[in-house]
């Protein structure tokens, strides 16, 4: 009974562990004044990104590299000096927030990553652009306009994406509407997954 007792102990401990290891970030990283400090950090493609962006004018880009990359550019690019990105890998997975000061004419923000990443994608408002990238796509915008580079339609086997008010193309996938509350869902024999959601405004997946 008392050795059942020590070995139920035991497992509970561990478990324990494990689970505040899967929450505790082996890497954190956090760079403030994005103008004159782009953030660069090595990871290893084939993993999940979750990205959360506050409302602006944001491009992730895949790239050959393994890392991610986070760059002002455009004619108000100084202005990301009141920008913050905040980095923490777990394991197979990241977490990448990128916030800022003034919202009115900011600057441009691109975000590279290795062409084949897993990316979780939520922001406020603003314009998001998506290209380049193999692998699950989870997407949503509350209100502008939501850009989605889907490669080859093929390479999917679960589509869904929905616009509450305003046009949702689809051209890949042989779907063009208009209006509230429109949507659409595809299933093929493909390996990812696409999710795509826009509040207000305009989703073209091309």
């Amino acid at each position: 009974m008392r050795l059942r007792t020590i070995l139920l102990a035991s497992l509970t401990t561990v478990a324990a562990a494990l689970l505040v290891s899967a929450d505790t970030p082996q890497t954190k990283l956090s760079v403030t004044n994005l103008y004159d400090h782009p953030f660069d950090v090595d990871f290893s493609s084939g993993q999940q990104i979750r990205l959360d962006f506050s409302s602006g004018e944001f491009r992730i880009v895949g790239s050959d590299a393994n890392k991610i990359s986070v760059r002002a550019t455009g004619q108000n690019a100084e202005k990301a000096r009141d920008m913050t990105v905040t980095f923490k890998h777990f394991g197979y997975r990241a977490d990448l927030q990128i916030s800022r000061g003034a919202l009115k004419d900011g600057p441009s923000i691109t975000v590279e990553v290795p062409k084949v990443s897993g990316l979780f994608v939520r922001m406020p408002f603003g314009d998001l652009t998506v290209e380049g990238v193999s692998g699950d796509k989870d997407v949503e915008l509350h209100a502008g306009d939501l850009k989605i580079a889907v490669c080859d339609a093929a390479d999917y086997g679960h589509v869904d994406a929905s616009v509450n008010a305003g046009d949702l193309l689809a051209g890949p996938f042989g779907e063009s509407k208009d209006g509230l509350f429109r949507s659409f869902q595809k299933t093929g024999s493909g390996r990812y997954k696409l999710h795509a959601h826009l509040g207000a405004g305009n989703l073209n997946l091309r």
